[in-house]
């Protein structure tokens, strides 16, 4: 298959978006004495961020979760074009670990400078797992899927 990288990069950001999500859900159905949020981007944060940035008065909660969602699956989708930049520069696994510290370097920057929460350092541990475990699951699925695509 010679599918553009561009295009393929973005399809292969959708596939690790969806990875998140199941990872997010199958983390709460396991998690059957949690309530509310599991970690900052399972929250109102994001939503908030982008009302924030595009100065949206009065969003409620509904929208914030709504724009959450808007931004999670168009910038998962979209920075799936970082991962395709990397990838024509380096092998695998080298362009998923430097794809997955981009990824952790501007969630851990980004949700304090932004979304006014506290610095990763001193975030609970099980926030910070989820945090972890979703991202490499949204990374792997991204790298796995772009990998596939350039098989003949």
């Amino acid at each position: 298959m010679n599918i553009p990288w561009p295009f393929r990069s973005v399809v292969a950001g959708t596939a690790g978006t969806a990875a998140m999500t199941v990872a997010y859900g199958t983390e709460r159905r396991l998690r059957k004495n949690h309530s509310g949020q599991l970690d900052y981007d399972d929250s109102l944060v994001p939503g908030k961020i982008v009302a924030n940035i595009l100065h949206l008065p009065g969003v409620t909660d509904r929208g914030d979760e709504e724009l959450g969602l808007l931004l999670r699956w168009g910038y998962g989708s979209a920075f799936g074009l970082w991962h395709g930049i990397l990838r024509r520069r380096f092998r695998e696994p080298w362009a998923a670990a430097a794809f997955g510290a981009t990824l952790m370097t501007a969630t851990f920057t980004l949700f304090p400078a932004l979304g006014r929460t506290p610095p990763p350092w001193r975030w609970h541990r099980d926030v910070m797992a989820t945090s972890l475990g979703t991202h490499l699951a949204y990374v792997t699925a991204l790298a796995t899927v772009d990998d596939r695509f350039r098989r003949p």
